[in-house]
C-alpha cells in the first residue's frame, strides 16, 4: 500500500488523483490533502477517501471547517506551515503529488524536493521559476521527481526506464491549440472569457486554460521539459495536434520516433506516475478509435512565436528570468479573468514586462520571491499604460 499526500486536492488534477486512487484502493491510500480554502469540496473526499490529515492554508476556512466538522471526521486538522512540512516528511508517506496552481505551489515544491520522497508534479510554474534551485535540491535529497502533465509524463515514457537523452534527436511536445485554433492574434481583440474558457478538448482550471488558449502554457512546458530531461531547449519542438491524442514524441538518433497515446483525460499520466515501481494500474478509460483515427499536426502559430521565443531566452540563460515570465503571465491572466484587459493585451503585459525587469545573478529562493514581487508591481504599472 502507497500512503500519497495530495498537495492541491480541490483542483482539476486533484479530482483526477482521487479517482486514480479510487478506483485502486487495495494498492494507494490518500494519506494526507492540502487545500487552500474550497471546504465545500472535502465533505466528499473524506466520504470516499477518510485521509488522516487535512491542510487547510486559509485561517478563516480552517476555523470554518473546524467549527462545521469537529465531530465528524477523524482527520487531524492542519493549518501551520510547520505541520505541513512534517506531514510532508512524516514516515508514512511514500509519494507527494504537487497539484497546487501557479506560483502559489512553489512553496510547498520546494518542501516535497527535500523529502527524500517521490513527487509527482504537476505544478510546472515551479519548474519554471526555480529550476536552477527545486531540481539540484531534489537531487541532493535522492528525491524522484515524475511529471504528470500529460505532455511531460509522454516524454517520461517514451525515453523509457533508462532515460539516456544522449541518444536523443528531437523531442515534439503537442499543443492543442485551445479554443482559438488557425485563429489569427489579430482575431482575437475581443474575444469573451466564457470563449476563451471554453477548452475543445480538456477539462481544466481557468489559469491554465487560459494559458492553453494564449499558448503561452506550452511555453512553460517546454521550459519545464528543458529542466526536467537535461536537454537544450533546441531539442523541443512544439506543434498543435488539435486531436490531443499524441501528448509527445521522441525521435532517437538512429530515426526512430516513439510516442504516447491516449485521448485527453488526465488520469492516464497520473495513472502511470503512481505505478512507476510495480505493475501499471487499472483505470476506466475511453479507447482510442484507430478505425476512425484522423491525427493532424501544425507550426506553431508565427503570431505567436513571440513568447516562443521569450521560452527559449528562459531556457538558455536561466537564473530567474523564468520568475519574470511567469510573474507576467499570471498577473495578465488574472486580469483577463477579471474582465480587465482584452485577450490580445495578455501579450502585451507579458513582452512590455519582461523587458522591462532587469535581473541579477543572486539565484536564491530569495531572490525568487523578490523577482516575482517586483514583476508583479511592474506588470500593474504596464496594465495601467496600456489600458
Amino acid at each position: 500500500m502507497k500512503n500519497i499526500i495530495l498537495l492541491g486536492a480541490t483542483g482539476s488534477i486533484g479530482d483526477s488523483v482521487l479517482s486514480v486512487i479510487e478506483q485502486n484502493n487495495q494498492k494507494l491510500k490518500l494519506f494526507g490533502i492540502a487545500l487552500n480554502s474550497n471546504i465545500t469540496k472535502i465533505a466528499s473526499i473524506l466520504d470516499n477517501h477518510d485521509p488522516s490529515y487535512i491542510y487547510i492554508e486559509s485561517e478563516a476556512s480552517c476555523k470554518d471547517f473546524k467549527d462545521s466538522n469537529i465531530d465528524k471526521t477523524s482527520s487531524q486538522i492542519l493549518h501551520n506551515k510547520n505541520e505541513l512540512e512534517a506531514l510532508i516528511n512524516h514516515d508514512d508517506v511514500d509519494i507527494i503529488v504537487s497539484a497546487i496552481s501557479g506560483f502559489a505551489g512553489l512553496e510547498t515544491t520546494l518542501m516535497a524536493a527535500k523529502s527524500g520522497k517521490v513527487i509527482l508534479l504537476a505544478n510546472k510554474e515551479s519548474v519554471v521559476v526555480a529550476g536552477d534551485i527545486l531540481l539540484p535540491l531534489a537531487q541532493d535529497h535522492n528525491t524522484t521527481i515524475i511529471p504528470i502533465d500529460s505532455e511531460h509524463n509522454a516524454i517520461f515514457q517514451c525515453l523509457g526506464s533508462k532515460k539516456k537523452t544522449a541518444d536523443v534527436s528531437k523531442v515534439v511536445i503537442t499543443a492543442s491549440g485551445g479554443p482559438f485554433l488557425n485563429k489569427s492574434l489579430s482575431e482575437l481583440s475581443f474575444v469573451s472569457r466564457e470563449e476563451a474558457l471554453n477548452h475543445p478538448n480538456w477539462s481544466m482550471g481557468s489559469k491554465i486554460t487560459i494559458d492553453s488558449a494564449t499558448l503561452v502554457n506550452k511555453c512553460l512546458e517546454l521550459i519545464e521539459a528543458k529542466y526536467l530531461f537535461n536537454l537544450d531547449e533546441n531539442f523541443f519542438k512544439l506543434v498543435v495536434h488539435p486531436q490531443s491524442i499524441v501528448h509527445s514524441i521522441v525521435t532517437y538518433v538512429d530515426g526512430s520516433s516513439i510516442c504516447q497515446m491516449s485521448n485527453p483525460d488526465m488520469r492516464v499520466p497520473i495513472a502511470h506516475a503512481l505505478s512507476i515501481d510495480s505493475n501499471r494500474l487499472p483505470i476506466t478509460f475511453t479507447e482510442i478509435d484507430f478505425s476512425n483515427l484522423n491525427l493532424t499536426f501544425q507550426n506553431f502559430p508565427q503570431d505567436r512565436i513571440g513568447i516562443e521565443n521569450i521560452a527559449r531566452e528562459i531556457c538558455n540563460q536561466g537564473g530567474l528570468l523564468g520568475t519574470v515570465f511567469n510573474a507576467a503571465n499570471e498577473v495578465a491572466v488574472q486580469n483577463f479573468l477579471d474582465n480587465k484587459i482584452t485577450f490580445n493585451k495578455i501579450y502585451d503585459v507579458i513582452y512590455r514586462t519582461f523587458d522591462a525587469i532587469n535581473v541579477s545573478n543572486d539565484l536564491s529562493i530569495d531572490s525568487v520571491y523578490e523577482i516575482d514581487k517586483q514583476t508583479r508591481m511592474e506588470a500593474k504599472k504596464v496594465l495601467k499604460f496600456i489600458t
